[in-house]
């Protein structure tokens, strides 16, 4: 019966795969026109013009919305493996790919003693949330290589290292994974694969390392937590506007430098928090890795200068390992993650048009999304905190004898 059961829920879990990953490829390929401005652009254009130059054997120096580590540059050119497929064609056909590898790592893990089903069903339910966004960024590739890494942790910790340390080069934050790892070799091998990759990109390509000036000069963009103190200023005077700025729409004007700070002061303490809790923790179990992954990840999300949509992916990816596992504590974070991005789909692309002009739709659409993510963040990270850190137990206190009646005090 268990067997039969089981085999039932698979072939499910295949069918709406299928389901909802055709919508997906059909929207991104404009089969069906999906409402809202074009998300397959950043491919046909932007992506596109990235890799001509990056088959030329340099990094695009002069474009300064090339904001990523050099080895984005693998997954730019990696079209290429598809010669007899359009450009644009055979990106959203490998992030398809990388879709399936992500369901077929999530499957394999649940059948494993201790673990549970419910990873696969978030990665398969929660996805196509996000619309087709997800297909139209290079993100579901480096959420693969992360769910592999966080996979292969248990068993096998240099690989879920050398993993991590390529996926910080593919877009930093795979680097968040190691976390919660207290195996050595884990970080040793990161360290290797990271700096033996780094150091052959900056040998063999001009300009791998260009990216961190584009990034450190961003401002406040639209959607992230700090941009709805402009949104409702603008309703007040704020004489600032809304721009396309290092390849995201941004506020641009008076006191945004000074968010801009808030937001790298909120992403600082959160950094503070997680060492604090890395060294304070001693209770590690097998899921543990997977959930201070989570509660970093989103941490890092929340309190970003910059929340795009297919920051969402990470989230999704990572939620769905945490539930791999029967003992997490994430389940009620990962349900607010999985409502949050539903939310995204509404604010981007839907209707983006009312979160650019900051009216009442738009500003309601990220109260609500960016408030289910600070929530899931909170929650998260005291269910982290409460699983692994110890109670200080009070000092019992040793009650001092009775003097006996007519006993003398000394002086």
């Amino acid at each position: 019966m268990r067997t039969t059961a089981a085999r039932g829920s698979r072939a499910g879990l295949l069918l709406l795969w299928g389901l909802t990953r055709t919508a997906l490829l059909l929207c991104v390929l404009k089969v069906i026109v999906f409402p809202g401005p074009d998300v397959t652009s950043d491919v046909s254009v932007i992506y596109r013009g990235w890799y001509e130059v990056l088959r030329t054997g340099t990094f695009p120096l002069d474009d300064v919305t090339w904001q990523y580590p050099p080895a984005a540059a693998l997954a730019i050119l990696s079209p290429g493996l598809l010669p007899f497929l359009e450009y644009a064609t055979a990106f959203f056909v490998l992030a398809l790919l990388a879709d399936l590898a992500v369901l077929a790592l999530l499957v394999h893990a649940g059948r494993r003693p201790g673990r549970s089903p419910r990873g696969a069903w978030v990665w398969v339910a929660g996805l196509p949330l996000l619309g087709p966004t997800v297909y139209a960024r290079y993100d579901v590739m480096v959420t693969a290589v992360a769910v592999a890494a966080l996979l292969a942790g248990a068993r096998h910790p240099r690989l879920m290292g050398a993993l991590a340390g390529f996926g910080a080069l593919l877009k930093v934050w795979p680097a968040l994974l190691l976390l919660g790892v207290r195996r050595r070799t884990a970080w040793a091998s990161a360290a290797v694969t990271g700096i033996g990759v780094a150091a052959l990109f900056a040998v063999l390509v001009p300009g791998a390392f260009a990216f961190l000036t584009f990034q450190r000069d961003r401002g406040t963009e639209v959607e992230s937590l700090g941009a709805l103190v402009f949104h409702v200023a603008r309703h007040h005077g704020w004489d600032g506007e809304v721009l396309l700025n290092y390849g995201s729409v941004e506020f641009l004007g008076p006191y945004v430098t000074w968010v801009s700070t808030g937001a790298l002061f909120l992403t600082g303490a959160a950094f503070g928090w997680l060492v604090l809790w890395r060294l304070l923790a001693t209770r590690f179990e097998a899921h543990t890795v997977a959930d201070a992954a989570f509660v970093a990840v989103l941490m890092f999300t929340t309190t970003s200068r910059v929340i795009s949509p297919q920051y969402m992916v990470w989230l999704v990816g990572i939620a769905a390992v945490c539930l791999c596992f029967r003992e997490s504590r994430m389940r009620l974070p990962v349900a607010l993650v999985l409502a949050a991005s539903l939310v995204t789909v509404l604010e981007f692309p839907l209707w983006f048009a009312h979160v650019v002009a900051s009216d009442p739709l738009g500003v309601s659409l990220l109260v609500v999304r960016n408030g289910l993510l600070v929530a899931a963040t909170l929650l998260a990270a005291r269910a982290l905190w409460h699983a692994t850190v110890p109670r200080r137990r009070p000092v019992p206190t040793i009650p001092r004898p009775a003097r006996a009646a007519g006993t003398p005090v000394s002086s």
